[in-house]
C-alpha cells in the first residue's frame, strides 16, 4: 500500500458553545476575552487522520498540523498533537485570511512537507465560506471528496468516500494524492488525555512568519460593515382556516 503523509489544516475559532457579538467597531465578531477552541470540523480531520493511522500503522508515516493565525494558535495545534498528530507547524499571522490565501499557504506546505493526503474541515464555523479544501485541491490538480461521511484506503492507495446527498449517500474512488473534506457524520473525535497532552509539549512545533511562505496572501475582499440580525416578530393566532387564508392575503403571500 502507498505509504501515506497526512496533512490536517486546524483552525483557532471562537468556541462553539459561544454566541457571537458583533464588535463596537461593526468591523466583524468580537474576539477579545473569548473563549477559543479547535474548529470542530478540523477536530474530525484529526480524529480521522489518527485512525487511519490506526487501521494501517505502517502505513500512515507521518501527520502533520498546519494552522495559520496567530501566536495563541499554538494551543490548538498542540490540541491535534495531544490527539494525535506527530508534529504542527503554523503560520503566524495577525491578519484574517481568506480562503484563497489559506489554500495558496497549504499548497505550499504540502510541497514542501511532500503530503500525497490532506484532510480538512469542509468548512469553518465562523466564516462558514466551505471553499478551502476545493480550492486547495484546484491549485494542486489533485482529485477531490467533499463532505466525507466514511473514509477508507484500500489496495494500490485508492480512497473510497461516502458523502450524504439528498436522498441518500453517494460513493467517490479517488487515487492519491488527493483532497478530502470531513462532515459531521465522519467519525466522533476522541478527548485528548492528560498523559497525551504532556507528551504533546515534548513533540515539535515549527512556527514561522506567513511572508516566509512566499506566497499572496493579501485580502481582495473589503467587510463593509457587519450588523446584528433584525429580531424576528412574535407570530399571530387566527381562529380558524377563513381567517389563515385573509391574513396571508393581507401580507401578500397569496
Amino acid at each position: 500500500m502507498t505509504a501515506l503523509r497526512i496533512l490536517v489544516p486546524v483552525k483557532r475559532v471562537i468556541d462553539y458553545a459561544v454566541k457571537p457579538r458583533v464588535n463596537a467597531a461593526q468591523t466583524g465578531v468580537e474576539t477579545a476575552g473569548v473563549k477559543m477552541s479547535m474548529n470542530p470540523f478540523d477536530e474530525l480531520s484529526i480524529e480521522e487522520a489518527i485512525r487511519l493511522r490506526e487501521r494501517h500503522p505502517t502505513t500512515v508515516t507521518d501527520i502533520l498540523a498546519f494552522s495559520a493565525g496567530p501566536a495563541k494558535a499554538q494551543d490548538t495545534l498542540r490540541t491535534a498533537m495531544a490527539m494525535g498528530a506527530d508534529r504542527a507547524l503554523l503560520a503566524e499571522t495577525d491578519t484574517e485570511l481568506e480562503p484563497l490565501a489559506v489554500a495558496k499557504l497549504l499548497q505550499r506546505v504540502v510541497k514542501d512537507e511532500d503530503r500525497n493526503l490532506v484532510i480538512l474541515g469542509k468548512q469553518s464555523i465562523d466564516g462558514d465560506a466551505g471553499q478551502t479544501g476545493q480550492m486547495l485541491a484546484g491549485l494542486l490538480g489533485w482529485g477531490q471528496a467533499t463532505q466525507a461521511s466514511a473514509v477508507v484506503v484500500g489496495e494500490g492507495g485508492r480512497v473510497t468516500v461516502t458523502r450524504e446527498v439528498d436522498g441518500g449517500e453517494e460513493v467517490l474512488e479517488l487515487g492519491l494524492p488527493a483532497v478530502v473534506t470531513a462532515d459531521l457524520r465522519l467519525n466522533e473525535p476522541r478527548y485528548a488525555s492528560l498523559p497525551n497532552i504532556m507528551k504533546a509539549k515534548k513533540k515539535p512545533l515549527v512556527k514561522r512568519a506567513v511572508a516566509d511562505f512566499g506566497v499572496e496572501v493579501g485580502a481582495r475582499l473589503q467587510t463593509v460593515k457587519v450588523v446584528e440580525p433584525a429580531p424576528r416578530k412574535g407570530g399571530g393566532k387566527v381562529e380558524d382556516v377563513g381567517g389563515l387564508v385573509a391574513r396571508l392575503k393581507e401580507l401578500g403571500a397569496l
